[in-house]
């Protein structure tokens, strides 16, 4: 009998041998805060994955180095002898790079036996950024923005920001709000200007100073961009400054009073001196200067602005934003005579030798809504020449701002959009993008039901988009199999379709932005199908604000895109015996594409049961909502061009047909909310906002308005009304 425990107890040793993985020593410079985050980012990954990591002479030995004269910035190569594994940096940022894809392959499942030789480099973009809004003093107020001020000033949260920027590849963080010195420094010459005690600013200062830190130590570079001309509450009432703006407006005259400007250039120099793991700056010349031509504004930026920079004890990095107004005014507009204006500018700031490095030209992409087409169609303002790239300057890059102001509930990811982007726009004088919101603040998630949800902050419900995003801008040829095996990593075999899904789901908000026309970030929310609608003054009943497109709207409503033709010219056209070219994507044309691709999105996840894997219900749920969502606005299309044709020609039978076409688009709108209801509140989003009646220019976060699919319902069924009752023939609403 004891004959058969001990060999029962021989074969479990040999199992338990078998299951066990070999020990691991990492050789790394400990001086290197670079290299000492690639080696504990490694180490964390390999225990969680059943490695032993020990000093000494492990079974395995990884190294570590930088050799910046075999591999160019930020590029990496992993190689295995034996095992000996080497992973090696162009520089400090490459190497994390490096042992962050060791760990992915790792997590993958790939042992190290099986390391893979790799050599990755960028494909050229330089700038890689992530724009991140501050819930303090921020561009906009409402409770939506106020509610992330608690998880932004907890360390823990921009500790899990940055490690995934990392991982993704991202190396520039910059954050925005409309007056950041104050959180900052506490001024020498005007220490009447800080609204807080020694006890509060000293809180500030140190989460200011481990941001910093910690982004370093990652390689990522970090920037701070605020907007002009604009003080402390504070300091007006004890200068007597002709306003106080305690309410925080945005469109306000400029201020150009000389203990203003003083004001401001010292504070950019304090900054700079008190932070010196602070990369940059990006000031903006739009916001707070009404009344100033550009040429005053520039020239206030230099006396002021680039002077702060110039007095400061070492160089920067400078952030010029193209000018958002080429008149007096605070909105948008272009011009060849200010773009031609702002170069000349840009290159005497680079002239100065106050910089690091070339300074970035940031640029909105299509305006407020990067989301739609990746060709340029314009910017903040309206259209560009090419003056700015023609000749290509020596001094400075662009940097593409691609803003998402289209959704923030629902999750995305469409590798083929972004690869196509980043390839359709990465031009000799183009240093990089941007990617962020005008204000959504990916931190506190507001969206979701249940309480007991397995991610912390907002940002990670959306890992998908920022993994797409990070690594196509590093390098544009990465394949989806890199995104794939991410979703396998996480939901096993149940995942193997959910990138093609995602792909085919995703294409509905980008069709729609590149379908309908829009101008700054309150005029279009693809998410919900919603558009800025002004006030009718013929119908007393009628409001300013975001609100559900109707038929009558889309019916009018030109597209972004040339190639996308709207429902008028499409049935005009028609009429007249004519015919669209190849290229054309007719609104019949656009209702099919979506039918197809939303159709075959919930084919692929029809029979996915995610069990209790509650990240994956989730998954599943948002690509089944986007398809609804595109399914719905294909019946719509559908009606609209029928209701079109019957308002312009005639046919009862053009009217049912529209009809029809409207209660089959509300029974999707109704698998929306199917899908939604029991997943997402009713969300205060920035978006849902109303124009403030005291002052036509502000508009206000209206705190008590709410998005869900559902609260709009009625205005989805009100479309199937509008076909019932109105008038044969309609012109565009007013």
């Amino acid at each position: 009998m004891k004959g058969i425990k001990n060999f029962f107890f021989l074969i479990c040793c040999i199992f338990l041998c078998w299951g066990c993985k070999p020990s691991v020593t990492i050789c790394f410079d400990a001086s290197s805060p670079q290299e000492k985050y690639a080696a504990t980012a490694l180490t964390n990954t390999l225990i969680a994955n059943n490695y032993t990591v020990r000093q000494g002479n492990g079974d395995y030995q990884i190294h570590l180095d930088i050799d910046g004269r075999r591999l160019v910035a930020e590029a990496f190569a992993i190689s295995s002898e034996g095992k000996k594994i080497s992973i090696t940096g162009g520089d400090a940022r490459g190497l994390i790079y490096g042992a962050l894809s060791l760990s992915e392959d790792v997590r993958n499942g790939i042992m190290l036996s099986d390391c893979r030789q790799k050599n990755e480099q960028p494909a050229g973009l330089a700038f890689r950024a992530l724009k991140h809004n501050l819930p303090w003093d921020s561009y906009r107020h409402s409770g939506t923005i106020d509610q992330h001020i608690e998880t932004c000033r907890d360390t823990t949260y921009w500790e899990a920001f940055l490690d995934m920027m990392a991982e993704n590849r991202f190396n520039t963080l910059t954050i925005w709000n409309l007056h950041p010195f104050p959180y900052m420094i506490m001024p020498k010459n005007f220490p009447e200007a800080s609204p807080f005690t020694a006890a509060e600013f000293k809180e500030w200062q140190t989460l200011y100073r481990t941001i910093f830190r910690m982004a370093k130590d990652r390689a990522i570079e970090t920037y701070v961009l605020w907007y002009n001309i604009f003080t402390t509450p504070q300091l007006a009432r004890a200068h007597n400054l002709p306003v106080i703006n305690e309410e925080r407006h945005f469109y306000m005259d400029a201020d150009t009073s000389e203990i203003v400007k003083r004001y401001i250039r010292e504070c950019v120099t304090q900054m700079l001196d008190e932070y010196p793991d602070l990369t940059g700056v990006g000031p903006t010349l739009a916001e707070g200067m009404g009344g100033m031509t550009p040429e005053e504004r520039e020239a206030w930026s230099i006396e002021v602005l680039i002077e702060g920079m110039r007095q400061a004890n070492r160089k920067t990095k400078y952030i010029h934003r193209a000018p958002a107004s080429a008149n007096t005014l605070s909105g948008g507009s272009t011009s060849i005579e200010a773009e031609r204006l702002t170069r000349a500018v840009i290159e005497q700031e680079a002239e100065m030798g106050f910089t690091e490095g070339p300074i970035w030209v940031e640029f909105k992409f299509n305006w407020s809504h990067g989301h739609s087409t990746p060709k340029l169609i314009k910017v903040h303002g309206g259209e560009l020449t090419d003056t700015y790239w023609n000749p290509v300057p020596d001094n400075y890059k662009v940097a593409w701002h691609l803003r998402n102001d289209d959704f923030f509930c629902l999750r995305w990811g469409v590798p083929s959009f972004a690869r196509d982007h980043v390839k359709m726009n990465t031009h000799p004088y183009v240093g990089g993008y941007f990617l962020g919101s005008e204000t959504y603040i990916p931190a506190k998630d507001y969206f979701t039901t249940d309480p007991a949800h397995p991610w912390k902050y907002a940002f990670e419900r959306q890992w998908l988009f920022y993994k797409i995003w990070g690594r196509l801008m590093y390098d544009s040829d990465t394949p989806d199999e890199v995104f794939q095996a991410e979703m396998i990593r996480r939901y096993g075999k149940k995942g193997q379709n959910l990138i093609e899904a995602s792909s085919l789901a995703g294409a509905t908000p980008l069709r729609f932005a590149s379908s309908f026309d829009y101008t700054w970030d309150f005029t279009l929310y693809s998410e919900g199908l919603m558009a800025l609608n002004y006030r009718n003054r013929q119908d007393p009943n009628s409001r300013t604000g975001v609100f559900y497109v109707s038929v009558d709207r889309l019916i009018h409503q030109p597209p972004l895109d040339p190639d996308y033709v709207s429902v008028a010219e499409y049935v005009q056209t028609i009429a007249d015996g004519k015919s669209f070219g190849p290229t054309r994507i007719t609104p019949l044309i656009l209702a099919d594409m979506l039918e197809h691709d939303c159709n075959r999105a919930l084919a692929l996840v029809k029979d996915i049961n995610p069990g209790k894997d509650k990240a994956l219900v989730y998954e599943i749920a948002d690509i089944s909502a986007w398809s609804y969502i595109g399914l719905h606005y294909a019946e719509k299309m559908r009606g609209a061009v029928a209701l079109q044709t019957y308002r312009t020609q005639g046919g009862e039978e053009n009217r049912h047909k529209a009809i029809a076409h409207f209660e089959k688009g509300l029974a999707c709108w109704d698998e929306v909310i199917a899908v939604t209801r029991p997943l997402y509140n009713d969300m205060p989003l920035v978006h849902y906002s109303e124009m403030d009646g005291k002052n036509g220019t502000q508009w206000r976060e209206n705190d008590h308005l709410r998005f869900h699919w559902a609260l709009i319902r009625p205005d989805v069924a009100n479309d199937i009304e509008i076909a019932k009752a109105n008038p044969r023939i309609s012109s565009p609403p007013k």
